[in-house]
């Protein structure tokens, strides 16, 4: 029980259970400059539980942007029947790769590759540590990233890179077929014209192609997410996964909503611009409850959530979905 939590407590979730943490699991990753550091938090109980890969940031936290950040999302997801695998990416500053390494500041190659170790090596994973030993639903994956980490699931989703100055990464493939599903928190949008002066000069990796982003998407938004020192577009270029990807199913825009998404990186940190229990609180649902009912076609828990946000939200968050769909509501998800 959170006695912060108001409207947003309508939108119903299924009871929360007791859950353990991993960490640190190491897994050693052949021409990776470090080997992958993560922590896996898990349901202290149950078998065939599915998986979230949760991507950090790119923040200005010295610890957040690693495997001991994003505690109001991973506890979450756990709490109610997620395993959650979180990386340390080579750009967190706490155990990253350094500046002088090549991929700096994004490494956003090596954040990809990342993701695709750990599935090539659940079973490893899981041997770590005999209370996660058998648990893990291999076919029941799902990625969620926030800001660069939002680019990295893109990219794992089917998102390419274009008008880049890095020659490796002009419209590369990396789409992995193993995650079903997944949600891009605050991603960055489109490059080149969209993109701000600076940005164009500074941060060739964010020009991402949404045109072959195929796998089934939920992209959530502040709109108030303005951030002029990257682009020209104000708080909607965080909508563009959503609006250009195939993929892209539905859109969940947070009213008041900027970067931090009411406090998903962590509790009274530097990230949370716009700290606010009820934002948090339909960010954590509606994105569990999507991934519940991309991952299991006979689940109702999406078709529910929009309909909780729908009595109980309005003026609070919205949905939007490409199908005919009006703001806050939604058909089924069908496996």
């Amino acid at each position: 029980m959170n006695n912060l939590i108001d409207k947003a407590r309508h939108i119903p979730v299924n009871d929360a259970v007791s859950t353990i943490s991993v960490c640190p699991v190491i897994l050693a990753a052949p021409g990776r400059a470090k080997p992958i550091e993560m922590r896996v938090t898990a349901p202290a109980q149950g078998r065939d539980l599915p998986i979230i890969l949760l991507s950090h940031g790119h923040g200005p936290s010295l610890y957040i942007p690693s495997k001991d950040g994003y505690g109001p999302l991973a506890n979450f997801y756990a709490e109610h029947g997620f395993v959650v695998i979180q990386p340390t990416h080579g750009n967190s500053k706490v155990a990253g790769f350094g500046a002088d390494v090549p991929g700096a500041p994004f490494f956003w190659r090596s954040r990809v590759e990342d993701f695709k170790t750990i599935l090539d090596h659940l079973g490893e994973i899981e041997r770590a540590s005999p209370v996660l030993d058998g648990r893990l639903d291999h076919d029941r994956v799902a990625a969620v990233g926030h800001s660069l980490g939002g680019q990295t699931v893109g990219m794992l989703l089917g998102a390419r890179l274009s008008d880049s100055a890095d020659p490796d990464a002009q419209d590369v493939n990396l789409i992995e077929p193993r995650i079903r599903a997944g949600v891009l928190l605050a991603a960055p949008g489109r490059g080149g014209d969209s993109l701000s002066e600076h940005a164009r000069k500074n941060y060739t990796a964010l020009n991402p192609d949404f045109s072959h982003m195929t796998t089934r998407t939920l992209v959530v938004a502040g709109d108030q997410d303005i951030n002029p020192h990257l682009t020209t577009c104000g708080a909607a270029w965080h909508t563009d996964p959503f609006h250009y990807g195939p993929g892209g199913e539905y859109l969940l825009t947070l009213i008041g909503g900027k970067h931090g998404l009411g406090g998903i990186a962590g509790y009274d940190a530097k990230e949370t611009d716009d700290e606010d229990p009820d934002r948090l609180a339909i960010t954590q649902r509606m994105t569990w409850a999507y991934l519940r009912s991309a991952l299991y076609a006979d689940d109702p828990a999406w078709v529910n959530a929009c309909t909780g946000l729908e009595t109980h939200g309005r003026g609070l968050a919205y949905v939007e979905g490409k199908q005919g769909v009006g703001r806050n509501s939604a058909p089924s998800l069908v496996g």
